[in-house]
């Protein structure tokens, strides 16, 4: 449930971005990353009050490093989205649960299941199918940091289920965040957003990334890397959905019965897992369960 919600929240983004007066990809991320730092940092201190910088500094290289994973999502979708469509990144980014199994498998030794293999090739044609009219495959440069994406993706949730039984990781969620910030303050100038951007994206920075990451980093204590991969594959069928609802932009009959392809494939693999009784235990409880 928190990587379905943290998913849901994610898919959101495209919708929020519309509602935005400024283009600058920079700048977006500028305002979207301050006001994640800021979200997860109370929230942080929230939960562990005094402690809280002993527990940041808790996280050690683990948490650095999953941090800059993160931020690098950041980065590679700006960018592929300014140098191929939304499509061809979509569709790119949807090899993740891949990847994640692959790193999950060799660096892990965490055991992919048969039906996850499936369930993740069915998944990925579905992307395709969403995308299929769009697709452009002449944009080199803008399709290889879409991979990006999925690289950082999966070495990221690799890092988080090596290192989260033994380290407190939702710091890496706001390390993430300061690298972000600081990288694209060098890039935002001169900024020019509105109150009313202000306010988006403050939604933006608190509850379609801050709260997402978070949710997705807690859920990385139970749920494999590829389980986490494939989950998170319910964000790019989500958001022309809520594009759909919200302002009445029809996504035509592909994207639907390609979102209903990877959403089923993706309830089927977790039907069958939580029936089989395959989802594995936690290493150790949730630190704090309220996340």
């Amino acid at each position: 449930m928190f990587m379905i919600v943290a998913a849901t929240c994610w898919s959101s983004g495209g919708y929020l971005v519309r509602q935005l007066s400024i283009v600058d990809a920079w700048e977006i991320v500028f305002w979207r990353s301050l006001f994640m730092a800021l979200f997860v940092s109370g929230v942080l201190l929230v939960i562990h009050r005094r402690r809280m910088p002993r527990v940041v500094a808790a996280a050690g290289w683990p948490g650095i490093v999953s941090g800059a994973f993160l931020a690098g999502t950041f980065f590679f979708y700006i960018a592929s989205l300014t140098r191929t469509t939304v499509a061809n990144t979509n569709v790119l980014m949807s090899v993740s649960p891949f990847l994640a199994a692959i790193a999950a498998r060799m660096i892990l030794k965490e055991a992919v299941p048969l039906r996850t293999w499936l369930a993740m090739s069915v998944a990925f044609a579905g992307i395709v199918l969403m995308f299929a009219d769009a697709l452009d495959t002449g944009r080199v440069s803008g399709n290889l940091l879409a991979l990006g994406v999925s690289c950082c993706f999966a070495a990221q949730v690799t890092m988080l289920r090596k290192f989260h039984a033994s380290v407190d990781m939702l710091p890496q969620v706001l390390v993430a965040g300061v690298i972000s910030l600081c990288v694209a303050a060098l890039f935002a100038a001169p900024l020019s957003a509105t109150p009313r951007d202000l306010a988006v994206l403050a939604v933006m920075g608190a509850v379609q990334l801050g709260t997402g990451c978070l949710l997705a980093t807690a859920a990385s204590r139970r749920l494999r890397a590829t389980e986490l991969g494939l989950l998170a594959l319910l964000e790019p069928i989500l958001g022309p959905l809520w594009v759909w609802v919200l302002m009445s932009e029809n996504p035509g009959a592909a994207t639907l019965t390609g979102g209903a392809v990877v959403l089923g494939a993706v309830l089927a693999n977790e039907t069958f897992a939580a029936w089989r009784g395959r989802v594995p235990a936690p290493a150790s409880p949730l630190t704090h369960g309220g996340l």
